[in-house]
């Protein structure tokens, strides 16, 4: 069979994205926007239809309801490739009544979905990851080696994997040792790349490295099946380790760009990163695009704006403002006499009617958007976020917690203003 017809892709979206709250407190986190216009799921999915994988299943089970609206209208495959974007919620069965208990659990009890379509392959990838990987590759050597198991690899200098799950390594690549977010430093040591593995890499480092997992992994379809016949519920805690030494198992190694989204900093930290002139991340390669809903919205408009480093996406109108190394979302307003600097603002589900913004006006409420004359630093404003004229935010110098009387959280010393949320006219945090 081609690569298409042999692989199934099963993207994990199943957590509760505790870490990524507030952003995760209405939606899941697949389902958080990413660079103005796309959503985390949409970044796992583009690399399967990148690379030639179309049968893909999305595994969630918290606040799906955006995202089921984002898939839906996203996805649509033409009938003769066979292809789907299909969602798979936890659901009760004669044999369970609670929720997904882990990653392993979660594919688990959708083996039984699994199953209807014809495959040899099983394509395990993370909803919270923003990377981008020709997942071919990865097959050819799974097949190549005559692997049953191939877990994609990073390094890391060992100072920087704290909370990875770790793996030694034979020069075939091989993997002769795993070890779950190891803290024991002489554990971690012991886990280092020989020198022959560290001479093949491209990038060079002075520091001593481990090979990391990245959450992805191929799975023959029959190791699968049997590797899940019992109660584990995770996949790097127990299944690999479990089955270690009883199957073939090998790394890939992959050198790129590759950030794991799941704390509201290195959510804010990627979002910023993609208005460099030279992001790690390239959204613009028109080779490996990524794909998206197409809300069919006007292009953005600027007026008389002071612009450093930003992205605007469609839509948005920002008038007489200064935006340095900033994000705007679809359809996001920016009032006149504004600054904003590092600034990620996911902007709005819909525009506001005439009727609407006088109802607003009649009742000093503000507009969904950022008012007149505001300052604001190091921050997220989530979708449909109404700031009031003159307000003052910023998190610097002060602890996490909750301000303005809950309507701004910080977090990670990163201030968000919630979905929906709204800051009256002065407020200063």
């Amino acid at each position: 069979m081609t690569t298409q017809k042999r692989v199934l892709a099963v993207i994990m979206g199943g957590g509760r994205g505790t870490r990524l709250a507030p952003l995760t407190n209405e939606r899941c986190k697949p389902a958080v926007p990413l660079a103005g216009k796309y959503r985390l799921v949409d970044i796992p999915i583009s690399n399967c239809i990148n690379s030639n994988i179309n049968r893909i299943f999305l595994l969630t089970q918290f606040n799906t309801a955006s995202l089921h609206r984002h898939v839906q209208g996203a996805y649509q495959f033409d009938p003769f490739g066979g292809g789907f974007v299909d969602i798979l919620s936890a659901e009760q069965t004669e044999k369970s009544l609670d929720w997904y208990q882990g990653t392993a659990d979660a594919v688990r009890r959708n083996l039984i979905h699994f199953r209807k379509y014809p495959h040899d392959l099983i394509l395990i990838l993370s909803g919270d990851q923003l990377y981008r990987m020709d997942f071919s590759e990865i097959i050819e050597q799974h097949l190549a080696n005559g692997a049953d198991v191939t877990v994609c690899a990073k390094p890391f200098e060992i100072s920087k994997v704290e909370g990875l799950g770790l793996m030694r390594v034979a020069d075939d690549l091989s993997i002769q040792q795993f070890v779950e977010k190891p803290k024991d430093p002489a554990v971690i040591n012991s886990l280092t790349v020989s020198p022959t593995i560290e001479a093949k890499l491209a990038v060079r480092s002075t520091e001593k490295r481990c090979l990391a997992s990245m959450g992805i992994y191929v799975f023959n379809r029959n190791v699968l099946a049997d590797a899940l016949e019992n109660s584990m519920t995770d996949f790097g805690r127990e299944v690999i380790p479990g089955i270690l030494g009883t199957k073939k198992m090998f790394a890939h190694i992959y050198e790129g760009y590759w950030e794991d989204i799941g704390t509201v900093k290195a959510f804010f930290e990627a979002n910023l990163a993609l208005a460099q002139p030279l992001p790690p991340f390239n959204i613009f390669d028109a080779m490996t695009p990524v794909y998206s809903h197409n809300e069919y919205l006007p292009a953005a408009k600027l007026n008389k704006c002071r612009v450093d480093n930003i992205i605007v996406a469609d839509g948005s109108i920002l008038t007489d403002s200064a935006m340095k190394h900033s994000l705007f979302g679809i359809r996001s307003f920016v009032g006149e006499g504004s600054d904003l600097e590092d600034v990620v603002m996911m902007g709005a589900d819909y525009y506001e009617t005439p009727e609407q913004l006088a109802a607003n006006a009649a009742r000093s409420k503000p507009n969904i958007g950022v008012g007149r004359n505001c300052h604001i630093r190091a921050s997220i404003i989530d979708k449909n976020a109404r700031i009031g004229d003159g307000c003052n935010l910023s998190p610097v110098g002060k602890p996490d917690g909750s301000y303005a009387n809950g309507a701004v959280i910080i977090r990670d010393g990163v201030l968000v203003v919630p979905k929906g949320g709204m800051i009256p006219p002065g407020t200063v945090v």
